[in-house]
């Protein structure tokens, strides 16, 4: 079903991850041993560093299965539920429009029950029976939960495979798994390389494992650094939109990775065709048509997505609504912001601490701007509003009667709710308005910024454009919503006209590392290649503007590598550049 309702149940919060590359086919070579089991010759070695890693960023193997059983579990409450919400329940008896049968007003002792507004099981199963539409979303429901079932079932034997790796070659047993940090995994990782030879390459060095691990990602970050997507559209009021949802990231990922008609053969090997600059216009023209397709199956498939996506996100966030209204007003890095501001060999852990750090600040940026019109507006609004709510309270207080009366609860909690949204348009009156200051310590944590924003960060041009990546969440939902609607657009009209480019780019940017396999070249790190002049002004060699990556990319990538694996031993020139940063 089609991506499985785009990766199961979009979980907007979670930077999840998403980061897991799909090789199903993935499956270990072993040597027999009595003693003890031996890796050697893994046949998808990415697949499995990808899962040493998840392995030990989610805990182990009792937290990883429990979520994914309850995940199962979550679903099925979903389904069901929200069917006998739908034909279940009597609405007339439940808000009071007509009586149960047998019920005697003149008794005072008779009051209607929940049990008096839900009908029987066979009168359920009758009314289920009679929309043919339902049954067809149940069918489709109960396939997409069946394949997730299997895959679980599929998963659990490789956490199993997993655990046995970290307990016997890693010697890290599974109490012990949170008290290593990533690193020092890693290093048990390449010593278990020199033991028993995991792949054909005698020794492994950091770069291998993360370019193994992060193959498809670092492509993607390539792509956003280069403008190749997300799509950009000029909304009438709202202005530039960067459209980049979850939907639209899962489709990408499938054309271009591990689709059964991808770019790449496998997760190490992208298919010899385009290497070939003859064949250009014949790959541009197969990948158009199969975006043409897939954006056709989306269009298809969108009224079960959509209706899935209403579904989840209502019993997701409806009690945080009344909950905490105001928290639709927070902002949260956009799925955007995910790919740009990140940097290549960088893994998610390590990525999203960069974003944490950098969150308050962005937060108070933002802030900091404020419209004295909206702020005057918002405070009449809550005055008002607050008169009502007010009133209401202290009846409510002087006899709880009051709560009988018709939509007052109703009233009292929309009041509490557009006080709390007003309140959020309100300036803190004490606080001290520094735009570059705090865009300087944003950009410290977050690393980029284009050169256009340096001294501008206090115009509203500026503030609009981070806000394409420092979003709204009630934005992020509204996307993430409308999303099964503008995806199959967006493939079919305006990513079918990016083909040649697409081809181009993984023709010019994929390079066959010994060992490793084909690999982003920006993912080597390779100064000479991709770096940027103005952070080399010593350079015997000048990249061509082509090669180059935006922003510093490639310089601040190596340093982070640099910093996050102390030991590992750059090229020559890499390390030269890295010694004259420690200089200046």
């Amino acid at each position: 079903v089609m991506a499985e309702f785009q990766t199961s149940y979009y979980k907007f919060d979670s930077p999840s991850e998403d980061e897991i590359p799909n090789n199903e086919e993935a499956y270990l070579m072993h040597a027999p041993d009595r003693n003890k089991a031996q890796w050697h010759h893994i046949e998808d070695l990415d697949g499995f560093f990808v899962r040493v890693y998840q392995y030990h960023q989610n805990h182990g193997f009792g937290c990883i299965f429990l979520q994914q059983i309850l995940e199962l579990v979550q679903f099925i409450f979903v389904v069901v539920f929200a069917t006998f919400l739908l034909v279940c329940v009597d609405y007339d008896i439940l808000f009071a429009n007509k009586l149960p049968p047998g019920f005697d007003v003149r008794n005072l002792t008779d009051k209607v029950t929940l049990d008096d507004a839900v009908f029987s099981s066979a009168k359920c199963s009758e009314k289920i029976g009679q929309h043919g539409v339902l049954v067809l979303f149940l069918v489709i429901a109960a396939a997409f939960w069946t394949l997730r079932a299997i895959k679980v079932f599929y998963s659990c034997f490789r956490l199993l495979e997993i655990r046995k790796f970290y307990n016997v070659a890693l010697h890290i047993k599974q109490n012990d798994i949170d008290n290593n940090t990533w690193h020092e995994v890693q290093q048990r990782l390449m010593l278990v390389q020199k033991e028993q030879q995991m792949c054909h390459k005698q020794q492994l060095t950091e770069l291998d494992v993360y370019n193994r691990i992060l193959r498809f990602k670092n492509y993607m970050i390539a792509m956003v650094n280069k403008g190749l997507f997300p799509p950009r559209f000029q909304v009438p009021i709202l202005g530039e939109i960067v459209y980049f949802t979850q939907s639209l990231k899962y489709n990408i990922e499938l054309i271009f990775f591990w689709g059964p008609r991808a770019i790449f053969a496998n997760s190490y090997h992208m298919k010899d065709e385009f290497k070939s600059k003859s064949r250009r216009d014949e790959l541009a023209n197969r990948l158009s048509s199969d975006l043409l397709w897939l954006g056709v199956i989306n269009l298809l498939l969108s009224p079960a997505i959509l209706l899935w996506q209403i579904l989840y996100s209502f019993f997701n966030y409806a009690e945080v609504l009344k909950r905490e209204p105001g928290s639709f007003g927070a902002r949260k890095w956009s799925m955007y912001s995910r790919l740009y501001l990140r940097h290549f060999n960088e893994l998610p852990h390590e990525f999203q601490a960069r974003l944490n750090r950098g969150y308050k600040p962005a937060s108070s940026y933002m802030d900091s701007f404020t419209s004295p019109m909206l702020t005057i507006v918002a405070k009449n609004i809550a005055f008002f509003v607050g008169s009502l709510l007010a009133v209401l309270l202290v009846l409510t207080v002087w006899d709880e009667d009051v709560l009988k009366v018709e939509h007052v609860l109703t009233a009292l909690t929309l009041f509490s709710i557009v006080i709390t949204i007003c309140k959020s348009f309100i300036p803190d009156e004490h606080a001290v308005s520094c735009p570059e200051q705090l865009m300087r310590h944003v950009v410290a944590q977050v690393h980029y910024a284009p050169d256009s924003w340096r001294g501008q960060a206090h115009t509203y041009n500026v503030r609009d454009q981070f806000a394409q990546i420092f979003q709204y969440k009630a934005a992020f939902v509204i996307e993430e919503l409308l999303s099964p609607i503008i995806t199959p657009l967006v493939l079919i009209f305006w990513m079918r006209g990016k083909s040649h480019e697409i081809v181009d780019f993984f023709r010019n940017y994929t390079v066959d590392i010994a060992g490793v396999g084909d690999v982003c070249s920006f993912a080597q790190l390779n100064v000479n290649k991709h770096g940027d002049p103005q952070w080399q002004t010593e350079s015997s060699h000048k990249p061509s503007f082509k090669d180059q990556a935006d922003d510093g990319k490639t310089e601040l990538s190596l340093m982070h590598f640099a910093i996050t694996n102390p030991k590992w031993v750059p090229p020559p020139e890499e390390s030269h550049l890295l010694e004259s940063f420690k200089v200046s």
